[in-house]
C-alpha cells in the first residue's frame, strides 16, 4: 500500500510539473487532472492508510477525553 501511494503522489506531481513544463495545447489540462488526482485519489488513499486500525474516538473532544487531560495535567504538577 505505500508503494501505491509513493506511485500515485509522484504520478500526479509529475502530471502537475508536465503541464508547466511542457507547451501545448492540453498542458492546463495535465495540471487540473495532477491536482484532482492528487486530492480526490492520492490524499483519500494516504488518509485511509494511516488511519485504518485507529479508533476515531480517541481524537475527539468529548468530556471524557478532556477529563482524561485534566487529570494528566493535574498529575504532571
Amino acid at each position: 500500500m505505500k508503494y501505491i501511494i509513493i506511485f500515485l503522489f509522484i504520478a500526479t506531481l509529475g502530471s502537475i510539473v508536465a503541464g508547466y513544463v511542457i507547451e501545448s495545447e492540453y498542458s492546463q489540462k495535465l495540471i487540473g487532472f495532477g491536482v484532482l488526482g492528487l486530492f480526490f485519489v492520492a490524499f483519500p488513499v494516504f488518509a485511509y492508510y494511516r488511519w485504518k486500525d485507529k479508533d476515531i474516538k480517541d481524537y475527539m473532544l468529548t468530556k471524557e477525553n478532556l477529563d482524561k487531560m485534566r487529570e494528566r495535567r493535574e498529575k504532571e504538577k
